[in-house]
């Protein structure tokens, strides 16, 4: 165990992985938290590496869930919080969990969208029965005489 400040041992090894199995072995290292990666090609844009359409993905979904917390944590509903990250899913659960997203987002939207309107017709409504009570006074008013 190395002191509060000075870092473990460390060693550079180089991983060649089949392009089949790099998903499982990454996540399972990343899990680990006993890995540190290097960017071995630091030159090469972003947009031309090999995964970044996952990483898009990822990113979108990421999006999508502080959303939904946001919203969970504006109408103050109480959330569990186990303390240790999940595993990462396969690539086929990905698919799922983009879709489920996707569909808890557009309907937090649209209920978020249906209680402005809900709102505003509320409001309206209140102020037209305002209107009427005060019209009301005054015909009372005017059919005394």
């Amino acid at each position: 165990m190395g002191s509060l400040f000075r870092s473990e041992e460390m060693t550079l090894c180089q991983l060649f992985l089949q392009s089949e199995a790099a998903y499982a072995c990454v996540s399972e290292l990343g899990e680990l938290g006993l890995v540190q990666f290097r960017d071995l090609n630091p030159d090469v844009n972003a947009f031309q590496r090999k995964f970044v359409n996952e990483v898009r993905r990822c990113d979108e979904m990421e999006r999508k869930l502080r959303y939904l917390e946001k919203e969970i944590k504006k109408d103050g509903i109480p959330m569990l919080d186990t303390g240790d990250s999940p595993e990462a899913p396969q690539p086929r659960e990905m698919i799922d969990l983009e879709a489920t997203f996707e569909k808890l987002e557009n309907e937090l939207r649209e209920v978020n969208q249906n209680a402005e309107a809900l709102k505003r017709n509320f409001l309206e409504l209140t102020e037209l029965k305002h209107i009427l009570r005060k019209t009301q006074v005054f015909f009372d008013e005017v059919s005394d005489f």
